[in-house]
């Protein structure tokens, strides 16, 4: 099998990866995240997450590089990690009632000179309204710390979601259905590897 290297150190991305049975190492992209908001959201993330691959390839002989990065919208602001917890309430206030998008940049390639996809995946979600009390506890947890948008689909933040258009783990930050596609374009098959290599999700 092809190695596969994850150019993340998010813990989400890893856990989505193990969900779907894929063997992955992770090494960990020397970049920073800047965001050059003079880019549509789509492009943003695309340029991101091939940064990270980028990274990560230059190190390597051989293998497939792995790397996502995700960003939320509102309206026409770019919505990344908070910087402390002041900006964490300040984003939550903003989505609260109100429908937001949520963008993952994905690159797949293989060390240069190799070949390389860049895609993108696009969810719509819906927060119900949020009480200023509310939104201060949750950022109390800690848990929209190191999160786009400042929550966390698959965490506490779930119970501020009213409803959700497209990919669900887009959202967590790997869109599963669309990196499966892109994988076959390389040779991996995740379901024909798992039934062959017994490497089945827990």
């Amino acid at each position: 099998m092809i190695p596969v290297y994850l150019a993340s150190s998010s813990p989400r991305r890893r856990a989505l990866l193990e969900q779907v049975g894929l063997p992955f190492t992770v090494v960990e992209p020397r970049v920073e995240e800047e965001m050059d908001e003079q880019l549509p959201p789509h492009r943003l993330v695309e340029k991101l997450a091939l940064r990270k691959a980028s990274s990560v390839a230059r190190q390597l002989t051989g293998g497939l590089v792995v790397a996502a990065d995700t960003v939320v919208v509102l309206g026409d602001r770019v919505l990344g990690k908070p910087a402390d917890a002041a900006e964490a309430i300040s984003m939550l206030s903003l989505l609260a009632g109100n429908v937001h998008e949520v963008y993952t940049g994905l690159a797949v390639m293989e060390p240069p000179p190799g070949r390389r996809v860049v895609t993108h995946e696009r969810t719509r979600v819906r927060f119900r309204p949020l009480t200023a009390e509310e939104i201060v506890n949750y950022v109390a947890t800690g848990e929209p710390l190191d999160k786009a948008g400042a929550y966390a689909a698959q965490g506490l933040g779930a119970i501020f979601i009213a409803g959700i258009e497209g990919c669900y783990f887009n959202v967590v930050g790997l869109p599963l259905a669309r990196l499966a596609t892109v994988l076959q374009e390389f040779g991996l098959n995740l379901l024909r590897l798992s039934r062959e290599n017994g490497v089945l999700p827990a």
